[in-house]
């Protein structure tokens, strides 16, 4: 449970991933924008890729 709700200072190696996984979610955001038609198909596209990046940096913290 503490796993779950605790903060997690990062380390510098936690640090590097995170903003790794920020830019190259930014990046697919970017590309997917030009690409896609605006859509109720797009909009979902876009709040799964902030769930993808919330979920990575959880991981990232917490192991």
């Amino acid at each position: 449970m503490d796993k779950r709700f605790d903060y997690h200072k990062p380390d510098e190696a936690k640090v590097d991933a995170h903003t790794t996984c920020r830019a190259t979610c930014k990046a697919l955001a970017q590309c997917l924008d030009e690409l896609l038609p605006e859509s109720r198909e797009k909009s979902i596209v876009f709040t799964k890729l902030e769930e993808v990046l919330m979920w990575a940096n959880a991981a990232i913290a917490r192991n």
